[in-house]
């Protein structure tokens, strides 16, 4: 009788499920000792990456930023494969590296030094929340913060300390309406808010834990896009696997796993030393593994962790850290502007808004683009602006029609006064839904306020747990790993942290089989 080889799924044809794949085929000895598939519930390869077309212009329906150049795996990848320069038009984001627009509601075009002035204290903050040597340092304002639960309250802590130093009275400005200078720079304040939100995915800073947001960890080195796409990076970690090992349209629906021993009775296996999990999908169809790697969103965990997905359920320590952690909606949202003869190039424009319970608020302008800080083109000369929004926001904008978008954006754009010299008026709609698609429900993961980088660290622990004084309480070792951004505590939200966490469950294996030394 020939034995057959140890067979690893993996769940997710993403970043973190094909670096695993990717680094288990490569390696030396592989394809002697183990068998490896990739099943993958949607109908293309990537996952939260995924590289799109616009009236013509490439954009990024997900993933769009390399964080850092300096040691990001992601980085040598797209300079390996040459996809860092590209003959055709991308989402290059070239016009934020221009002198921004910034205009306050109903059209007041403030001064650089006011917006400069709020953008290096925000700064300031943030560097000092994440433990970063600020280039702008306030020694004023920082010794004058408490610790804080919250990056949303350290920050408000922080504004409140800058106005109480100020010596100037406040005192209308001309030109500028209702609006006082301590009113517009907290608008401004509130605008770099709306964008932390998008960076962090979190609705609301008060929920960011500011203790863990000393943690997070990025590269140093500019932030730069991919011009060929962030999908060539996913193509080229899947063009290693041979044909048939990742299968699309495989939605699993319940993962069958053995928490005790062989002599407890709860072998799921109808044949005797039968592999120990049993995977089924949504096509009525199951397939067996020694070894899954689940790479899942920590959305989809949230959801399984009042379904039946796993059985045995998740243990307590797995199912309080989902419970815990952060996992918030970012979506984009593209606007093609209907071209007009002799049209000016549209700015990179920045939006400052009275606070929500204001009763200056121009009420043209929805409560759903309130908070979003921006509206630029793709590159200097695309006629594709986009917007981020990010939580609450995020999700109206899935549910709304194109004409309830373009109508909103058009009235914004006129009560701002923006190139006032024309009317803007849109053509095209198209928005990410990352929120209500049942294989992600949600963007990225944070450390929510009463969780720590510790439930990150509990979230990447492979199932069963392995009691190394007694292991006859193992049936099998190793029957469910996890990996994706929300199992690495330091580089969480990002594609280089999916990147490292496929890399680390694959050579967990890789060591149990003895073809590595180590992790």
């Amino acid at each position: 009788m020939v034995n057959k080889k140890p067979r690893i799924v993996i769940i997710g044809a993403g970043m973190a499920g094909l670096t695993a794949a990717n680094k288990l085929y490569t390696s030396p000895g592989f394809n002697d000792v183990l068998e490896v598939i990739v099943v993958e519930g949607g109908n293309r390869i990537g996952g939260r990456i995924n590289t799109s077309e616009f009236c013509g212009d490439q954009i990024e329906m997900g993933a769009t930023w390399i964080h850092g150049i300096k040691g990001s795996p992601v980085h040598k990848i797209a300079q390996e494969i040459n996809s860092l320069h590209s003959n055709r038009p991308w989402e290059c984001m070239d016009g934020t590296t221009s002198d921004p627009l910034t205009v306050a509601e109903d059209g007041y075009v403030l001064n650089q030094t006011l917006v400069n002035s709020i953008t290096s204290l925000f700064n300031t903050l943030m560097d000092f929340a994440q433990a970063k040597d600020s280039e702008e340092k306030n020694t004023t304002i920082i010794p004058l913060l408490k610790p804080a639960a919250s990056v949303g309250s350290f920050l408000r802590k922080g504004l409140e300390s800058y106005f109480d130093l100020q010596k100037e009275e406040e005192e209308d400005l001309n030109g500028y309406g209702n609006w006082t200078r301590k009113s517009l720079e907290e608008a401004v304040f509130g605008m770099h808010e709306c964008i932390q939100r998008t960076y962090t995915s979190a609705d609301d800073l008060e929920r960011l834990d500011f203790d863990a947001e000393s943690e997070y960890r990025m590269f140093p080195g500019e932030e730069i896009t991919i011009a060929k796409g962030y999908s060539s990076i996913i193509h080229s970690i899947a063009s290693v696997l041979p044909p048939g090992s990742i299968q699309l349209g495989k939605r699993v629906t319940k993962i069958e796993w053995q928490k005790q021993n062989h002599n407890n009775n709860h072998n799921i296996n109808d044949e005797p030393n039968g592999l120990p999990v049993k995977l089924h999908f949504l096509d009525g169809s199951v397939m067996m593994a020694d070894h899954v790697i689940v790479t899942v969103s920590l959305g989809v965990l949230k959801a399984a962790a009042s379904s039946t997905l796993f059985d045995p359920p998740l243990p307590n320590f797995k199912t309080q850290a989902i419970s815990r952690l952060g996992f918030g909606v970012v979506n984009k949202l593209f606007l093609q502007i209907q071209e007009q003869p002799n049209s000016n190039k549209f700015p990179f424009l920045q939006m400052a808004f009275h606070p929500p319970d204001s009763k200056l608020r121009n009420q043209t302008i929805p409560w759903w683009i309130r908070k979003t800080d921006s509206l630029s083109p793709i590159y200097g000369k695309s006629s594709v602006l986009i917007s981020w929004f990010a939580g609450k926001e995020a999700m109206e904008l899935e549910s709304l029609e194109d004409e309830e978008i373009k109508d909103g954006f058009e009235k914004t754009i006129s009560s701002l006064k923006v190139m006032s010299t024309k009317e803007i008026k849109f053509s095209k709609v198209l928005k990410s839904k990352w929120g209500s698609d049942p294989l992600f429900l949600g963007s990225y993961s944070y450390v929510e306020v009463g969780s720590s980088g510790d439930d990150l660290d509990s979230l990447a622990v492979p199932l069963p747990v392995c009691n190394n004084n007694n292991n006859n309480n193992l049936s099998r070792p190793l029957q469910i790993l996890f990996a994706g951004e929300a199992t690495h505590r330091t580089h969480y939200s990002t594609t280089h942290g999916a990147y490292f966490s496929g890399l680390r469950e694959a050579n967990r294996l890789l060591k149990h089989y003895h073809l590595i030394g180590g992790l």
